[in-house]
């Protein structure tokens, strides 16, 4: 891409120069800002055909390009307030505007009170070369965030946007933003759906390994378990009881500011099992209050699964990296000398789903030490269960590697698509030309 042939002072600091012949507009000489609305007896108005009524949450789908075609609501096609087609929209108040998301209808709409709408002056600006220009400024930049983050009229309208005097040559810019843009995310898109093979791989690997073993000629039986399934002639089974020591922890009285300052006891929550392995501690208790509360030691390399949450931590396990202690909603779990603690761990977590659904799956319902200690388990050979357990843990290295280089290419396509759309749609290159392919 090629420079202008000439430049001029924009006046304005973070743009710097702009080609000569481009102008300064402030908005609202560019587009009419439009609120939102909500229909009277809104619930009655909500139906399945007519005039697509937008929410916040539809502007923050995961496509990345600015067409918004499709609404999860919509409202009678007489109604009042409509807003026409190619009109711009965005959050205009609280977290949602972080989101960064702008779109442009392709019909005529009706949004609510959540989002701001510009109908762009047609014959002005572009209505895509002012979505671009709009995303570029940055919605949080422009929000008011001393109190609750909010985008008002007295916002927008002095906003100064530059462009070219011409139609066409916005058109020409878009045009190519939009084949440009929509190659990176091509590239983005194929890159995340690699990180979701891995993550199956990695996935597939754990179940063949727990399951069947590492040789992968064995000889196999019907172990009469339907969490085991089919598993090598030489393993057996038995119930996580008889292969560890299970309790559980406590917590200190929270009322007693004593036991929580200058503590030197190490102490888990739940959140805790969030991590696979665990190294960090969520607070210190005192020794005072180790001894006045149900909080025992939990051994080095012992695992914790949590017993309780609606959300995702239940049924997660974790093994912890230090001596520590941990509370009530915590399970501990300190194998013996037959049952190898990473190998167990890589047990449980192919079974999350299996073992959540014993308190009661998604529900409020909780695991307790009984549910915990039916847990049917493989049994063989100490020294096999390492040389799975290593087996997995480089496989995860692995994995995570690659996962990692991944997902920092993400990042730098999503930086180089934020500068490309700035450094174009300021004017710091001419791509009037660029034969697109």
């Amino acid at each position: 891409m090629k420079k202008y042939d000439s430049y001029k002072d924009s006046g304005i600091e973070w743009i710097g120069e702009i080609p000569s012949h481009w102008m300064i507009k402030k908005g609202k000489y560019l587009f009419k800002i439009v609120s939102g609305y909500s229909p009277e007896n809104v619930e009655e108005q909500i139906r399945k055909f007519g005039i697509p009524y937008f929410k916040v949450n539809d502007l923050n789908d995961k496509s990345e390009v600015f067409n918004l075609e499709k609404s999860n609501l919509y409202v009678a096609d007489d109604i009042l307030n409509t807003s026409p087609k190619e009109t711009i929209l965005f959050p205009k108040r609280g977290a949602a505007i972080s989101t960064n998301k702008v779109k442009i209808s392709t019909s005529d709409c009706i949004f609510d009170t959540n989002i701001m709408g510009l109908i762009p002056f047609k014959e002005k600006i572009h209505c895509r070369y002012l979505a671009y220009s709009i995303s570029n400024r940055g919605l949080w930049d422009i929000a008011d965030t001393s109190t609750i983050p909010q985008i008002n009229n007295k916002h927008i309208e002095p906003l100064e946007f530059v462009l070219p005097e011409t139609i066409e040559e916005q058109i020409q810019i878009t045009n190519f933003l939009d084949h440009k843009t929509s190659q990176i995310d091509h590239l983005i898109a194929k890159k995340e759906q690699f990180i979701k093979l891995l993550e199956e791989e990695r996935v597939a690997v754990i179940n063949q390994a727990v399951t069947k073993g590492l040789d992968p000629n064995v000889p196999m039986k019907d172990s009469g378990v339907e969490w085991l399934e089919e598993i090598p002639e030489h393993w057996g089974y038995s119930s996580l009881k008889w292969y560890s020591k299970i309790y559980s922890g406590g917590t200190p009285s929270k009322d007693v500011d004593e036991y929580w300052l200058n503590g030197t006891i190490p102490w888990l929550n739940s959140g805790c099992v969030n991590q696979w392995d665990i190294k960090e501690v969520s607070d210190y208790i005192t020794e005072d209050a180790f001894n006045n509360s149900s909080a025992k030691w939990i051994p080095n390399k012992s695992l914790v699964i949590a017993l309780a949450g609606q959300g995702k931590t239940k049924g997660m396990v974790a093994q912890v990296q230090f001596e520590t202690t941990c509370n009530q909603s915590l399970g501990v779990i300190v194998p013996n000398e037959k049952m190898h603690s990473r190998f167990l761990q890589y047990w449980l977590k192919n079974n999350y789903q299996n073992i959540r659904n014993l308190g009661g799956g998604d529900k409020r319902d909780g695991l307790n030490l009984v549910m915990i200690g039916g847990i049917p388990i493989p049994v063989f050979p100490l020294n096999e269960q390492e040389k799975i357990a290593n087996y997995l843990d480089s496989m995860n290295i692995e994995l995570d590697s690659i996962k990692s280089k991944t997902q920092q290419e993400i990042e730098l396509l999503k930086e180089y698509k934020t500068a490309l759309i700035s450094e174009v749609v300021t004017g710091k290159f001419d791509v009037r030309n660029v034969i697109l392919n």
